[in-house]
């Protein structure tokens, strides 16, 4: 199990309780394993249309900046905004709670402390619900008559 640093979320804490860069690169397989693995993802899972690889990559350093570690998405890819760059993707509640689902599933395959489990899947939940209002205002937008 990795030794977890408390308070999660104060400093790198978080990143250094998810294993570092390697640590958070295996939840990162192991999640997009799930979402291959689970009919209840299908949807959200073939949303993304980039390479596999770039898919891992790009979350993988995503989240180490997320849990405090180095900013390395920005690094490689250039600033990012979550909910924005989804925002073309149709995530109602079900996407969001099949994304979620999978993750839950990744971390309980994780040599991680439960605590930080518990607190890495409510974190998580807050991106996710910001990911689907966005998604869910820009389908309202394209539906409204301009005039």
């Amino acid at each position: 199990m990795i030794a977890p640093k408390k308070p999660f979320g104060l400093m790198d804490n978080s990143f250094q309780s998810a294993g570092g860069y390697e640590g958070v690169k295996q939840l990162v397989d192991v999640f997009y394993d799930e979402m291959a693995a689970q009919t209840v993802a299908e949807k959200i899972h073939h949303m993304h249309t980039d390479d596999a690889a770039l898919r891992r990559d790009k979350l993988t350093r995503f989240l180490c900046g997320w849990l405090g570690g180095p900013r390395l998405f920005s690094e490689t890819y250039g600033p990012i905004n979550i909910p924005k760059v989804h925002a073309h993707l149709d995530v109602g509640e079900a996407e969001r709670d099949a994304w979620l689902f999978c993750m839950e599933r990744a971390l309980a395959r994780m040599p991680y402390d439960p605590d930080f489990k518990h607190y890495l899947q409510e974190q998580l939940k807050i991106p996710a619900e910001r990911i689907r209002q966005v998604s869910q205002m820009a389908r309202r937008a394209q539906s409204t008559p301009h005039g």
